[in-house]
């Protein structure tokens, strides 16, 4: 496994309930800053085997991004039973939920 991908797997392992990060913010902190699609494609693809809390991952805007709207539905079911608000039924106010570990 890529160094990038370990980092990006343990960022979003440590997002706390009630927290978000962005795509690009996770891509930045992993070592690449434009990496904001690889991150998309680990949630997609490693999310189940390291039980991954993906909801907790937004796009820059604050915005559920996932295209599928039963998945977008989950994930705005997991986030607002951490006491996350849903404005417009898409998107996170970044300054009052956005996570912004010590690195």
């Amino acid at each position: 496994m890529e160094i990038f991908t370990k980092k990006v797997i343990h960022l979003i392992s440590t997002i706390p309930e009630g927290n978000v990060m962005t795509y690009g913010q996770i891509a930045k902190l992993a070592g690449s800053p434009r990496g904001a699609r690889q991150v998309a494609r680990i949630l997609h693809t490693m999310s189940r085997k390291y039980k991954l809390p993906w909801h907790r991952v937004v796009s820059a805007k604050g915005q559920i991004a996932i295209k599928d709207e039963e998945t977008a539905e989950e994930q705005r079911i997991r986030l607002e039973s951490e006491e996350v608000r849903i404005e417009n039924g898409r998107y996170i106010n970044l300054i009052v939920y956005q996570y912004h570990p010590q690195v």
